[in-house]
Parts: C-alpha cells; structure tokens; sequence
C-alpha cells in the first residue's frame, strides 16, 4: 500500500504530466501558436498557480513536451533495432519506427518542426540538445560488435548530423505538403543505408 509519503512525492510529477498533455490536446486542437495558459490548465484539469509551479512560460511547457517526446521516441527506435539482425535491417528498423513515431502524432510532428525554430535563444538551444541525444542514439546503434563483423563502424558525428538532418527535413517537407510522414519511409531507409553501409 502506498504512504502518504508516497502520493505525496509522486504528485508532482503527476502534475507535470497532465500539463503536458494538456499541452499536447491544445496543440491537436488548435496548434501550439493559439494555445493559451488557459488551454492547458483546462486540458490539465488543475489551475495556473501549478502550472507555474511546474513551468515558467508556455515555451518552457513546449520545450519540455518536445524533449519528452523526443526522449521516449530515441527510446522507441533503440528498442525496436535487432542487433543479430543483418545491418540493413537494422536501418530500416530504426528509420521507420521514427517515421512511425512522428507519424502517430502528426500535430506535434507539426509543432516541432514550425514552432520550435521561432522559440529564439529557447528553441536553438533544445534543437541543438535534441540533435545531440538523436546523435548518441545513432552512434550507439552503430557502435556493436556484429555490425563492425558486417563492415559497419560506429558514425562519426559530422555523418550523423547529416544523416539526421535530411532525414528531419524530409519528414518537413513532407508534412508541410499535407503528405503522411510514412509515405516516404523506402526514400529515407534508402538514404540511410546509402549513408551508413560499409566503406572500403
């Protein structure tokens, strides 16, 4: 049975997470632009005196729903890559379960990519951490004893940025023209595999 103690400390954390998804319904609604304060305590069930417990500004709220969903899709795409598996199933493993993840939320897929960049100081900064955390998780996909046997090495950074980045601004250009992210799921793990296949 759980202390007072225990419900006590946990709902912080309870609150933290329904003002992000507060956020996330708002944003599903409305979009991010148009969401007020108001919005997500109204989703959140709870009032603005916790919401600025827990955050300072809509845009920290923002920045903390992206780097979340980052978070959990980086764990999503590590989680579903068979190392035993040959290296380019591996790739196509890991690009369509990220093309699958952004997909399955479409309005925040939307968000990150429009609304983030107009963040200024804020959104230069989680764009660069994101990158980061995208780039270690590609990094640490390739650094695997059966893929080096296959004459896959561990990605130097510069490869991976560039590996990243095209594929972010094809998933873009795609959700910018109306298009399902998962359309172009055979040009991205093409592109991949392209990138990431053995040097001689």
């Amino acid at each position: 049975m759980a202390t007072v103690t225990t419900i006590q400390a946990a709902a912080p954390a309870d609150f933290r997470q329904r003002l992000l998804g507060g956020l996330a319904a708002s944003i599903e609604e409305r979009g991010y632009q148009d969401t007020t304060v108001a919005d997500i305590v109204r989703g959140a069930k709870t009032s603005r005196r916790t919401f600025y417990e827990h955050f300072s500004s809509k845009e920290t709220c923002f920045a903390a729903l992206i780097t979340e969903t980052d978070h959990e899709m980086i764990r999503r795409i590590s989680a579903a890559v068979d190392p035993t598996a040959p290296w380019r199933t591996q790739v196509r493993q890991a690009v369509e379960t990220w093309l699958a993840c952004a997909d399955a939320e479409p309005a925040i897929t939307r968000s990150w990519i429009r609304d983030v960049p107009a963040l200024g100081a804020l959104g230069r900064d989680l764009q660069r951490d994101l990158m980061e955390s995208f780039v270690t998780m590609v990094q640490t996909l390739t650094d695997a004893e059966g893929l080096r046997a296959m004459g896959i090495h561990r990605v130097p950074r510069p490869m991976a940025i560039v590996l990243l980045g095209g594929l972010r601004e094809l998933m873009a250009s795609t959700v910018e023209a109306g298009g399902k992210i998962t359309d172009v799921a055979e040009t991205a793990v093409r592109a991949a595999i392209a990138l990431l296949g053995p040097t001689a």
